[in-house]
C-alpha cells in the first residue's frame, strides 16, 4: 500500500474511533483504541517505537518514540490536546527526519470534529 492508501485507512480508523469515544479521553486510551483498529485492518502496526537518534554516525537512544508506525512507512502521532500547537508539528518532522518515513500523521482526538482538527 502506498502512503496514500495508508493515510486514508488511517484517517477512516480515527474517523470511526473519534465517533464512538468522542473527545476527552487520555491520549493514551486513543492510541490504544488506533492501534486495534489498525491491526484489525490487516496493517503491520508498531507502537512506541524507539526513534534512535544518529549523530556523527554514532546512533544515540535519547529516549524518543513513536507513537504508532504503519507499514514501516507513515508516524502517526497521536495528540488529545485543547489546541494543536507549533511544538507538535515540529515533534512530528523530527520523527520524519530522524526516520526513513516520508508521512507522517498529527490526529487530534479532543476536538468536537476530528475531520477539521
Amino acid at each position: 500500500m502506498s502512503e496514500n492508501e495508508l493515510s486514508k485507512v488511517i484517517f477512516d480508523a480515527s474517523l470511526k474511533i473519534h465517533r464512538v469515544l468522542g473527545p476527552g479521553l487520555l491520549e493514551s486510551a486513543y492510541e490504544e483504541c488506533l492501534y486495534y483498529g489498525l491491526i484489525q485492518a490487516g496493517l503491520l502496526v508498531e507502537k512506541q517505537k524507539p526513534l534512535p537518534l544518529i549523530y556523527k554516525a554514532v546512533k544515540m537512544d535519547v529516549g524518543y518514540r513513536v507513537d504508532i508506525l504503519v507499514e514501516r512507512k507513515v508516524i502517526i502521532e497521536v495528540k488529545a490536546v485543547e489546541v494543536l500547537n507549533d511544538i507538535h508539528m515540529a515533534q512530528l518532522l523530527t520523527y520524519l527526519k530522524l526516520s526513513d518515513c516520508k508521512l507522517g500523521m498529527l490526529i487530534n482526538f479532543n476536538v468536537t470534529m476530528i475531520k477539521n482538527a
